[in-house]
């Protein structure tokens, strides 16, 4: 049986961390995605705008999130996994701002992972297509990126994970960085190679891939050992809504719109033994709170389904 993991986003919060825990625990989890990305969001960086909660001092931010690193361990739940803030880079905003994302909230990042006992953080790619021209061009920002934080992933022994994106232009999806299994696992390796350590692997969005239409099966076993962690999300196959799995078809009558099937033969085809992990964070805001444990029980149980159907 597979270990099941959801967001901490909208579950645990910093006054209390040890009820969200003790809630995450009781609906049947036994490890959290940590949503570091809900302290610096997309939306104020994309505005080319920043809080100053990684200005803190390492010292600073441990301390800060030693209540949530407690609390974890009480209820006996692993951090398995963690999101860097993101956009790392952003052609548009200040170049000030990028220097920071690079040098302050990339590497502290880093650090607050080791903190938690966390071995994997996510990385968002570059979705530069309208600036860079390409896919491969985007690639080269993110390589350089990842060039530049690798001593410390190989210091830390953390393993960062890109993820398969995609890019909106004209109201149409296209595949960006991480949306080809065959690039991303010769990516992986040639940079793996390089530092003799496991520094970059791979996360499997289903949200992501159900919205470009990819082969999921085909592409989980394409990327093989590389593959790490799981974003486990629906969608209606239009938009990134971060849904629970299987409330999307196609039509009325129709079968879920997401290959699901096509998740669990890859994942039995690569005899995956990490995390079977929800991004479900945002749907848990579309419940009154009254009803937010009986969601997560919901996932849980969807998970526990998942684990019934993965036999190797």
């Amino acid at each position: 049986m597979l270990k099941l993991g959801v967001q901490s986003q909208n579950a645990i919060n910093d006054e209390n961390p040890k009820a969200g825990f003790k809630m995450i625990r009781d609906a049947g989890f036994d490890c959290v995605d940590f949503s570091l990305h809900f302290y610096l969001t997309n939306i104020e960086l994309n505005q080319g705008k920043r809080n100053n909660f990684f200005d803190k001092s390492i010292n600073e931010l441990e301390n800060y999130f030693k209540p949530h690193k407690t609390a974890a361990q009480s209820e006996n739940i692993t951090i398995h996994q963690m999101h860097m803030p993101y956009p790392v880079f952003n052609p548009q905003v200040e170049n000030s701002l990028n220097e920071y994302l690079m040098n302050e909230v990339a590497i502290k990042s880093l650090l607050i992972c080791k903190f938690f006992e966390c071995s994997y953080i996510v990385l968002h790619g570059f979705k530069l297509v309208r600036y860079a021209g390409s896919e491969e061009a985007e690639w080269d920002y993110t390589e350089k990126f990842i060039e530049k934080i690798a001593p410390h992933l190989k210091e830390l022994k953390i393993t960062l994970c890109i993820e398969n994106l995609y890019n909106s232009i004209g109201g149409h999806l296209i595949e960006s960085t991480g949306g080809n299994a065959k690039k991303a696992a010769e990516r992986i390796d040639r940079i793996n190679d390089k530092y003799k350590s496991e520094i970059l692997g791979f996360c499997f969005d289903t949200g992501h891939a159900n919205l470009l239409g990819l082969d999921f099966e085909k592409f989980i076993t394409t990327l093989g050992y590389r593959l790490k962690v799981l974003h486990i999300h629906d969608n209606d196959g239009v938009h990134d809504l971060h849904k629970i799995p299987f409330l999307f078809s196609r039509t009325r009558e129709n079968t879920s719109s997401t290959d699901w099937q096509g998740f669990i033969n890859g994942l039995v085809n690569i005899r995956f033994d990490k995390v079977l992990s929800f991004e479900t964070g945002p749907v848990l805001n579309s419940f009154p709170p009254e009803l937010k444990f009986d969601a997560l029980k919901f996932i849980a149980k969807i998970g526990n389904w998942f684990n019934s159907k993965i036999i190797y």
